[in-house]
């Protein structure tokens, strides 16, 4: 609610219903999920949604990140895999999410995410967007916000020509008791010098595998990013 770049982001209009409710939506779309529930630390969000037919739970508001709160919410239910969700992505593909689960279960993965190919410069050199890095059976080795692996003797504009690149896409399936264990770390090194919590895990041991999928969503950081959901969306609608 308190976002600087787009205050009240949650509740922000999407041609009919609220960004925080379309999530919702697109979630309760999921074949394997068995339960989709908000979880916020704030009223406003929790009366909105509670009055538009969702299933929301209020957790503390001293929690310093999203994995924090899904955990004060996760100790609550009675289950094996918690997949977490961004709040701001409003066009998170449902069948993204069936993947995930999936490979978690065939695969008995304990933190599981997705990522997407890179296929521009723009977004290779931008720091706001996090690329992976993994080895040949998924297993991630590292994420930054560097372009990696480095080309060391080619130019940038050449790096294409000689590595695939792989963005972070923001969704995390859980194993419920390991997701419990890695919200009671502290902050470590790496996560602290590139803000990624994720590294937090790895460094303490926690293998994260990494998924490739086809879905790229769009998160709303700014007026801007709305602006663009709308129109994709409502190209959604006419068609």
């Amino acid at each position: 609610m308190s976002s600087s770049r787009l205050p009240e982001k949650p509740l922000a209009d999407i041609l009919g219903q609220s960004l925080i409710m379309r999530v919702y939506r697109q979630a309760l779309i999921s074949k394997l999920a068995h339960e989709t529930i908000i979880a916020t630390d704030h009223p406003l969000i929790f009366d909105h949604v509670t009055q538009h037919g969702g299933r929301v739970m209020l957790t503390s508001k001293d929690h310093l990140s999203g994995t924090d709160r899904i955990a004060e919410v996760a100790a609550r239910l009675d289950t094996d895999i918690i997949i977490n969700l961004q709040g701001d992505e409003p066009l998170i593909n449902p069948e993204q999410i069936d993947e995930l689960i999936q490979a978690m279960i065939s695969r008995e993965i304990v933190i599981g995410t997705q990522c997407v190919r890179i296929k521009n410069h723009t977004e290779l050199f931008d720091y706001s967007v996090v690329k992976i890095v993994r080895d040949y059976c998924d297993k991630v080795l590292f994420f930054s916000r560097q372009a990696i692996p480095a080309c060391r003797d080619l130019p940038y504009r050449n790096w294409f020509e000689k590595a695939t690149y792989f963005k972070h896409v923001g969704i995390y399936g859980f194993r419920k008791d390991i997701l419990l264990k890695i919200t009671k770390l502290p902050q470590s090194e790496y996560e602290k010098s590139e803000s990624l919590e994720q590294l937090r895990w790895m460094q303490n041991g926690f293998p994260i595998y990494g998924f490739e999928t086809e879905y790229n969503s769009i998160g709303v950081d700014t007026a801007e990013d709305l602006e663009k959901v709308r129109e994709i969306v409502l190209r959604e609608m006419m068609h």
